[in-house]
């Protein structure tokens, strides 16, 4: 009886908790890149996930504004944006404090920047 209540603890223990991702549980086939506009598919990911801190009155963004395409391209053209969402080292990791974008939002990205960072 003793050792099957271990064994029931035991089994309970390795199976209650884990650490997932979305992007390895639920694995997307593609990222369409194809018609990247900054007013729908840029503005968008930045309005979800960057402009609660980097826009409009918010004051906890050190000032760093993305919730218009002129402040944006100021953090574009200076490559703060790129290497933010990249987590590499070369800025101040974003979303601070939180889990880095997904692969497609990050492809969408680096996919409008790379096409000039139209305002379109």
């Amino acid at each position: 009886m003793k050792n099957t209540i271990i064994l029931i603890i035991v089994c309970c223990f390795f199976t209650s908790c884990y650490y997932d991702k979305s992007e390895l549980i639920y694995p997307t086939t593609t990222c369409d890149t194809a018609n990247i506009k900054y007013s729908t598919t840029i503005l968008p990911i930045l309005n979800t996930n960057c402009n609660s801190c980097h826009g409009g009155t918010a004051i906890a963004g050190a000032s760093i504004k993305l919730d218009t395409y002129a402040s944006t391209l100021n953090y574009v053209k200076n490559n703060l944006l790129i290497n933010s969402i990249l987590q590499n080292g070369q800025a101040s990791p974003m979303p601070k404090g939180g889990n880095k974008l997904a692969t497609c939002d990050i492809k969408k990205i680096q996919t409008w920047i790379n096409a000039g960072a139209p305002n379109n």
